[in-house]
């Protein structure tokens, strides 16, 4: 009997318009004994919709697209029981998941490394009643990522999200809050904070791939204080460029649960998809919540 495989497609994601890429992806995957079901999202929530609804039919579910569609397929996928086995072909503007798991960029190898590849039990992490899959993150860098439209990010790719970051200290706010992480206490003006299961983030941020395990049940939670001067913010950005975790101002670990709570008003970006501020967040990782084929 044949296998079934569920193809969720974002047709609006990424830089090129040519189907011919996904095409070629439903060949390989018939090839592979799948009978394949194409599915296109028209609307954010589409692809969450679909694998939610359907998800559970299909021996397999992969979907292509950007960050963003890889999130609400597995955000689908959390509403089940069983839940089938994940394939991804990234083809938006950044592919930041994709980066740190290997991914192939191109749709065509990123397609047969789901039917040659084998499952990896992939952590992923709950935002109270949210779901991300790479990165929740509050801060600098964070607003751009869900505010740069399409057509921007198409052209500029990773600049769209560099524009609104770090340019000086008087276009940084302090974002004053009490984290408390496996028991450790952090409190005062943050300008970033991000708990995360990837080595990039907004293609900006770099975090030593030595340091970051996908599938360990730990995030790595990494908080900036707010720079007093002009020469702090300069070191900042060197001790980040460099990897220099242990730089005054940042502070760096591998945490299961996170509890921000704050006064203040502190948007949230989920893997680049807005996330409304709250007064009190708490974040868990979902230990091998869903099996990735790569």
């Amino acid at each position: 009997m044949d296998k079934t495989l569920l193809f969720i497609v974002n047709p609006r994601a990424g830089k090129t318009k040519s189907s011919a890429p996904l095409f070629d992806a439903v060949a390989t995957f018939g090839r592979a004994g799948y009978l394949v079901r194409v599915m296109l999202t028209q609307a954010a929530g589409d692809a969450a919709r679909f694998a939610a609804q359907w998800g559970g039919d299909y021996d397999l579910v992969v979907c292509a697209g950007g960050d963003g569609t890889l999130n609400e397929t597995l955000s689908g996928l959390m509403q089940l029981e069983n839940r089938p086995p994940v394939g991804y072909l990234p083809n938006g503007s950044t592919n930041d998941f994709a980066a740190s798991l290997r991914i192939p960029s191109s749709v065509q190898q990123a397609a047969r490394a789901v039917v040659e590849g084998t499952p990896h039990p992939l952590d992923l992490g709950a935002h109270n009643d949210r779901y991300f899959s790479y990165v929740a993150s509050f801060g600098a860098f964070t607003k751009a990522s869900y505010s740069a439209s399409q057509e921007t990010k198409n052209a500029l790719g990773h600049f769209a999200y560099i524009l609104e970051g770090i340019k000086n200290l008087d276009s940084l706010r302090p974002y004053n809050c009490r984290i408390e992480a496996d028991g450790e206490t952090f409190e005062g003006d943050f300008i970033f904070g991000a708990v995360c299961n990837s080595t990039s983030l907004g293609g900006l941020v770099k975090l030593d791939p030595s340091r970051v395990k996908m599938d360990d049940g730990l995030f790595e939670l990494l908080l900036l204080r707010m720079p007093k001067t002009a020469l702090d913010l300069q070191n900042l950005i060197t001790a980040m460029t460099r990897m220099q975790y242990e730089y005054p101002g940042v502070i760096f670990r591998h945490v299961q649960h996170v509890t921000l709570t704050t006064q203040a008003h502190i948007p949230w970006s989920l893997d680049g998809e807005f996330a409304p501020s709250v007064e009190r967040v708490d974040i868990d990782n979902l230990s091998g919540a869903v099996e990735l084929l790569r």
